[in-house]
């Protein structure tokens, strides 16, 4: 074990260290988080159920280490799941009273290839009703709070997710992102959140996909060698899944050619995070990359106004799907779906050809670009039970005023990282976006290992963790 390491702030692969080494096991690692869990939980609300086998499974797995069997480097590794993937056995209520009761009989495929390497899925996280909000509120579960701040939020809608693993109660957790909800979430916690190429991670067995093939599911860990396991074990392609059946680019070679773009157009941030995220563009410079500053070379103004329908038509699907359970909705949710149902087959495909449109563009990018930086998120972390801030900078902003750097990479469908920066003042994290061209996944978290090991964050915790 680490020196002066305690065994519940090791990742996953010094968790997996210390099980070959016999240090400890999966059995009475999983005890100790369950210590954790029971004392720090209640102040979070980050996990919302448990799988009923996770003992039987942590046994299992301690002996299979014994017998010298591991099934892979993340056997007895506990893995907590975002609540909008499907694990059998437990709910998937989606943060809705609408599917309270849902309790799926099957793994989607990412969550089964984890068991089948031996992770140990441990239980549930919190999620903003549908996911479709950027903080983990719902009216079942309540809010999830940011372990930095209690009074604050950790985003969404992976907050849950993320909540868990800053807190320490797990090493690695399973979220979703659709338009930037593990990336903005881990930066406001000082995580790493993988968002990956579109078909990097095969799909099979999952919720109606309100997003079509814009959300994708990645892993959420404290450092790129963690996400790297996760994401090695979850991706690779299904037959089930055509959008899996591709290949991975090949390593573009040195010096990284990077595009920091510093803002948005006229889109407020925050002077702490623009500091920080300058500071970072610095430390890319000091790793050889050749970083060009510069704006993004796409008009985001039809994504950004077809981006309400969108989700709202979303909605529509779902509950046409659960015909009278329509007042089971929050209000928010209602009046998203009378608007879902006024939205014109003509007005959709319109919008799916703005994605088809970013889509072709960004190969330009790329063709001048390895990397596109930008910041992860325009705001700080703000009240939990605020939907949104609605100041940044002093000026007046919208619903996704704090969101307007993400929603892009997942339009184009190519893959990005949250790297944590330096924080605030205040301790709050930051976190930047390192986005690559499709495809290039192993090379963006290639990358980002380098990053980390001249820029390490590993021992920054939040005091609640320490407590």
């Amino acid at each position: 074990m680490h020196s002066g390491q305690l065994s519940w702030q090791l990742g996953a692969a010094g968790l997996s260290a210390a099980f070959r080494a016999g240090e400890t096991t999966p059995s009475a690692h999983l005890a100790l988080l369950q210590e954790r869990i029971t004392a720090l939980n209640p102040r979070l609300n980050a996990i919302i159920a448990f799988a009923p086998d996770v003992e039987s499974r942590a046994k299992d797995s301690s002996r299979r280490i014994k017998d010298g069997r591991p099934r892979s480097a993340l056997e007895g590794v506990p893995v907590v799941v975002k609540d909008n993937i499907l694990a059998a056995g437990m709910p998937c209520v989606w943060g809705s009273r609408v599917f309270r009761d849902y309790v799926p009989e099957v793994d989607e495929l990412p969550v089964a290839r984890l068991r089948a390497a031996g992770a140990i899925i441990l239980g549930k996280t919190n999620v903003p009703e549908l996911t479709f909000e950027g903080i983990t509120w719902n009216p079942v579960f309540g809010a999830t709070r940011n372990p930095y701040d209690l009074e604050l939020t950790p985003g969404g809608s992976s907050g849950g997710s993320v909540a868990a693993v800053a807190a320490g109660l797990v090493p690695l957790a399973l979220g979703t992102d659709g338009g930037g909800s593990i990336r903005r979430p881990a930066s406001h916690t000082g995580l790493v959140g993988l968002k990956p190429s579109i078909g990097a991670v095969a799909r099979v067995n999952s919720l109606p996909m309100m997003l079509l093939d814009l959300e994708v599911i990645g892993p959420i860990a404290r450092t790129v060698e963690d996400a790297a396991l996760l994401f090695n074990v979850m991706a690779g392609p299904d037959e089930r899944d055509r959008r899996s059946l591709f290949r991975m680019t090949k390593d573009p070679g040195e010096p990284l050619r990077v595009l920091y773009v510093q803002r948005f157009g006229e889109s407020p941030l925050d002077p702490t995070i623009a500091a920080s995220v300058d500071a970072a563009a610095c430390a890319l410079e000091s790793l050889g990359c050749r970083v060009e500053t510069g704006p993004l070379p796409f008009d985001l103004a039809p994504l950004n106004e077809f981006w309400p329908a969108f989700g709202a038509a979303g909605v529509a699907w779902v509950m046409a799907m659960h015909p009278g359970k329509e007042n089971l909705l929050g209000p928010r949710f209602q009046a998203m779906l009378e608007q879902g149902r006024k939205v014109s087959a003509a007005q959709y495909l319109a919008g799916i050809e703005v994605f088809e449109r970013m889509r072709r563009e960004s190969e330009s990018v790329f063709e001048r670009h390895d990397l596109v930086m930008t910041p992860s998120a325009a705001a700080l972390p703000w009240p939990a039970e605020a939907p949104f801030p609605e100041v940044i900078d002093g000026r007046k902003v919208g619903p996704r005023g704090h969101a307007v750097y993400t929603g892009w990479v997942n339009a184009c469908g190519i893959p990005a990282i949250n790297l944590p920066c330096a924080p605030s003042r205040a301790g709050l994290p930051i976190g930047f976006q390192l986005a690559a061209r499709f495809g290039a996944d192993a090379m963006l978290l290639e990358f980002a290992q380098r990053y980390e090991a001249a820029n390490p964050w590993r021992d920054r915790w939040p005091a609640l963790a320490l407590a």
